[in-house]
């Protein structure tokens, strides 16, 4: 029994693995707020925005003398007694981590009302580990209008379980344009199902919080992915896709390198090959294992196997399956087996199932037969359903047929498009015909070439020869050349009649018919080369004709090799003509063995001739066994003579 399951090849599960999303929140209650003369929310304007990130770099740019300087500025103005002098420097002194200097200037600035010195003062207290005392003071600066001290307290009241607490003080800080709020209230939010959520994500987004943007973008990623599973998708999917991948850029800018991976991959399947390579290396750069093994694969499909490599190592051992499955796989196809087998343990010890399947695939290719139902096994048990499959050929070949049955259910239940064939296989062997087309037609549905064939076939013999037609041509299309011919034959027997081919009459183009003919006959199936040759001898193209006779003869066909000694006749080669029908004939054709016993009784060869009568009887059909024995009878009397 012929099992067509795919057996001996790498699975990959694409260019990387999707884990759970995790909600993380960038917000950082430790940073200092600097006094501000006007109100302190972030603004939500782009301009605004760029000016402040401008004065973050113009800071970042500083020497150490320079900021000495600052400080000693802020310090002597402290000295005289002025309030933000005071809170500035304070923040200063908590920012570069000197607690014990901070306080003391924070607490004079949070007595003469500053609501900035009074966050800060919270934030120093918390790091101080006293959470209670740091929740005072933040509630003394959200009460005067701090959004960040609300964004804090907010955190504070959620860590502690107290959800309204939270949701109000959240919602007073992102009320307030402050981006961490708002981000902290759509996680508070989304984690209780709210709708209200997703305003919220959307509002830190646009006000720049990376994290906000890299959710949203997956929220808008899986909705796209939901509308084109259900089939409602009215064309409103690819503007979906877009507005992620727009959220995606925008979080990747920003550093966030799971954004960057999610970007990356989006490129490469719109053919992006060299935008998505950045971004993978962007992200890979920054530590994302599943960046740098779709970098890797990246690199392989260009033909890069070395650098694909140094990726994949520096994936695999951050703990990425998916890499380490690769590098077994480049290492398998130098011959390096044992090193390969160690990288497939290595995607194993990671939880990547398909690791265990490629070690059962590596055992069976080296013949180790219990090892590779050992690795199916447990690949097959964790819910692989290829490795089910795998499994279920490995004890079929071993003559387990009802160990190998409910392998091949569960891998077909599971979407195993090969086991679904092979299951139909395995009932058309038992004669259960009925169960084993039910299972053809499921792996068809699924585009398998020869399962299509099968139910093509099934629907010839039932006389529906439209369903026929539509599943052969599925196969024919898949590349099948026995469905290229069964299609060809189907059209063939539509054709009405052509008239006789006339000197001078132009040549007709070829018909739909002719064309699967052709293919199946290109492909090597010799009863498609044999119909060629004669459509081509009708048409009066005699070359073209010999041609096929005689690939269809050289590869065993003796309707071919009866047909090219019939053209070698016309030709004027009998003596080349009976070298092939003596071929014919000892394959079993009696027509070829009729014209050899006439060839030698015209050589006056009466004893050979009465040979080959005698074993054109043998062969028929009747018509030529008739014929045959007359020939018989009147060469045995010559004989007797």
């Amino acid at each position: 029994m012929d099992v067509m399951g795919d057996k001996a090849t790498l699975l990959e599960t694409g260019r990387f693995g999707e884990p759970a999303d995790v909600s993380q929140s960038t917000g950082d209650m430790s940073v200092p707020e600097f006094p501000s003369p006007s109100a302190s929310p972030m603004a939500s304007s782009v301009t605004d925005l760029e000016r402040r990130v401008n004065e973050f770099v113009q800071s970042a740019d500083r020497d150490e003398t320079g900021d000495a300087a600052e400080e000693a500025r802020q310090r002597l103005a402290a000295e005289t007694g002025d309030v933000e002098a005071m809170s500035v420097l304070g923040a200063l002194l908590l920012r570069r981590g000197d607690l014990d200097g901070a306080e003391p200037h924070l607490r004079a600035a949070t007595a003469a009302g500053d609501r900035a010195a009074a966050n800060n003062l919270g934030v120093l207290l918390h790091q101080r580990g006293y959470a209670d005392e740091a929740a005072g003071w933040w509630r003394i600066a959200a009460v005067a209008g701090s959004a960040a001290a609300a964004h804090a307290l907010g955190r504070h009241h959620r860590e502690r379980g107290d959800e309204p607490a939270a949701e109000y003080w959240l919602r007073q800080s992102a009320e307030q344009g402050h981006a961490l709020g708002a981000y902290a209230l759509a996680d508070l939010l989304e984690h209780r199902g709210d709708d209200g959520a997703g305003a919220w994500m959307r509002a830190a987004a646009e006000r720049g919080h990376r994290e906000a943007a890299y959710r949203l973008a997956r929220a808008i990623d899986r909705k796209a992915a939901q509308e084109g599973e259900t089939g409602t998708d009215d064309g409103a999917g690819a503007s979906l896709v877009g507005e992620a991948e727009q959220w995606y850029r925008q979080a990747a800018a920003r550093g966030h390198r799971r954004a960057a991976l999610h970007l990356g991959a989006i490129l490469e399947k719109r053919g992006q090959l060299k935008e998505a390579g950045r971004w993978y290396l962007t992200s890979a750069k920054d530590g994302e294992a599943r960046a740098a093994c779709a970098l890797g694969f990246l690199l392989r499909d260009a033909g890069d196997s070395e650098s694909a490599a140094v990726w994949w190592l520096r994936a695999a051992q951050d703990g990425d399956g998916n890499a380490a499955n690769a590098l077994g796989a480049l290492h398998a196809e130098r011959g390096e087996t044992q090193t390969a087998e160690r990288w497939y343990r290595a995607a194993m010890d990671a939880g990547d199932v398909n690791g265990a399947y490629n070690l059962g695939l590596l055992c069976a290719e080296q013949g180790r037969t219990a090892q590779a139902e050992q690795w199916y096994r447990r690949a097959a048990y964790a819910g692989h359903r290829e490795a089910a499959n795998a499994l279920a050929i490995l004890l079929l070949q071993g003559g387990d047929t009802g160990g190998a049955e409910p392998w091949f259910s569960k891998a077909a239940e599971a979407g195993s498009v090969d086991a679904a064939f092979n299951l139909g296989i395995l009932y058309a062997g038992r004669g259960e015909d009925e169960v084993a087309l039910r299972c053809y037609e499921r792996a068809a549905a699924a585009g398998h070439t020869e399962a299509a064939l099968q139910v093509g076939i099934a629907r010839l013999r039932e006389g529906d020869e439209r369903a026929a037609e539509r599943h052969l041509r599925c196969a024919a299309g898949g590349g099948s050349t026995e469905a290229a011919y069964r299609l060809a034959t189907v059209l063939d027997a539509r054709r009405p009649p052509e008239p006789a081919h006339e000197l001078g009459e132009p040549v007709r183009e070829r018909s739909e018919c002719e064309e699967w003919y052709e293919r199946a006959a290109s492909q090597g199936h010799r009863r498609a080369q044999v119909r060629v040759g004669m459509l081509a001898a009708a048409r009066g193209d005699v070359v073209e004709a010999a041609r096929w006779y005689r690939e269809a003869a050289e590869a065993g066909s003796r309707n071919g090799a009866f047909n090219l000694g019939l053209l070698l006749v016309r030709e004027g080669s009998e003596p080349e003509a009976a070298v092939w029908w003596t071929r014919a004939a000892d394959a079993g054709h009696g027509r070829a063995a009729l014209r050899l016993a006439l060839v030698y009784a015209r050589r006056g060869e009466l004893a050979e001739g009465q040979r080959w009568a005698d074993r054109a009887v043998t062969l028929g059909p009747a018509e030529v066994s008739e014929r045959a024995g007359r020939l018989r009878d009147a060469l045995r009397e010559e004989l007797s003579a």
